[in-house]
């Protein structure tokens, strides 16, 4: 394993806050960049430049969350925060006299279609249509556009990440107050804008049967790990469990690791209301992700937490201890 220098980009959301403790518990100098709260601003391209030229290991994490209404405002956002973060990574790799061997960006699952028929991999994947795919392809765009021959890259596409916080922590209430069934998509009036910006969400599995892949935080960090030590790997890389469920059995298991017995559905007009009422978009729930890691399984690489009831206690902190 690698003990030189981690540029980390977006070190301040959800995955940047678990991998800087333990990179440095792993003896490794990091360096972190972020709007706010890290060793360098975005808005500091030398002092991002003297960080990267010599690093190891960089790593663009940044990106305003989808977790919002698609707004105008909220999208032109997205893309921004995306775009520009990723073009100040790749302005410092080409500027380096010692660029750093492998630059991984984060990318999303989401970037591949609807898909109710069959898993989608690296090779026989379909990329979908609308915002949210737009927005990855411009993403890997970014990544992979440049001339930068001494660097690696990879565009990890993650699926839902699980762990302490993250999506499980607002699940967690709502199973407990009752509300943590199967959501089940169906019919809802969708607007003319909504259309020309590739935001509607049109039905599509019935009773909770859209597919829901995740993976566990701790395997996104062995990922990395792996990525360094297997030099073939490049491009596109699916960051998945290779065990994905289906939206109802997601559910269930939430219950089932809680203990809570009842979790009647939720219809999409209620999902719709409430999406409205907490400022997020039904799409996150609704879009059948089904995405398998052909690139990791073919290299070897081996995950901690392959089943989802072990991931889903772990990240409770319900971990089952021997008798």
């Amino acid at each position: 394993m690698s003990t030189g220098r981690v540029v980390i980009g977006g070190s301040t959301g959800f995955m940047g806050r678990y991998l800087l403790p333990r990179f440095r518990d792993q003896g490794r100098e990091v360096v972190t960049v972020s709007r706010s709260g890290a060793d360098i601003g975005w808005g500091d391209q030398p002092a991002i430049d003297r960080a990267v030229d010599g690093a190891d290991l960089v790593i663009g994490l940044a990106g305003k969350s989808v977790n919002c209404r698609y707004t105008p405002e909220n999208r032109a956002e997205i893309f921004r925060s995306r775009l520009t973060t990723t073009d100040a990574l790749g302005t410092a790799i080409a500027r380096a006299d010692a660029p750093p061997p492998l630059w991984i960006n984060s990318s999303t699952a989401t970037i591949y279609r609807h898909a109710e028929d069959r898993p989608m991999t690296e090779s026989t994947g379909e990329l979908g249509t609308g915002f949210s795919v737009d927005v990855a392809k411009a993403w890997e765009r970014a990544l992979f556009d440049r001339d930068l021959p001494a660097t690696r890259r990879v565009a990890l596409r993650s699926a839902i990440v699980l762990g302490d916080g993250g999506v499980l922590g607002p699940l967690r209430g709502l199973a407990r107050l009752g509300l943590g069934g199967a959501q089940h998509d169906g019919p809802w009036p969708v607007g003319r804008a909504r259309r020309a910006a590739g935001t509607a969400h049109l039905p599509g599995a019935r009773r909770g049967r859209q597919r829901f892949s995740w993976i566990h935080v701790e395997d996104i960090a062995r990922i990395i790990d792996f990525l360094e030590e297997t030099p073939a790997l490049d491009g596109p890389v699916n960051a998945s469990s290779p065990n994905p469920v289906d939206n109802a059995e997601f559910m269930a298991t939430v219950r089932r690791v809680l203990g809570v017995r009842v979790g009647p559905p939720m219809p999409r007009w209620m999902l719709e209301l409430g999406a409205i009422g907490i400022r997020t978009e039904t799409e996150l729930i609704l879009k059948s992700r089904w995405v398998l890691p052909e690139k990791l399984l073919a290299a070897g690489f081996t995950f901690r937490h392959p089943t989802l009831e072990d991931a889903v206690r772990e990240s409770f902190g319900l971990v089952r201890t021997a008798a």
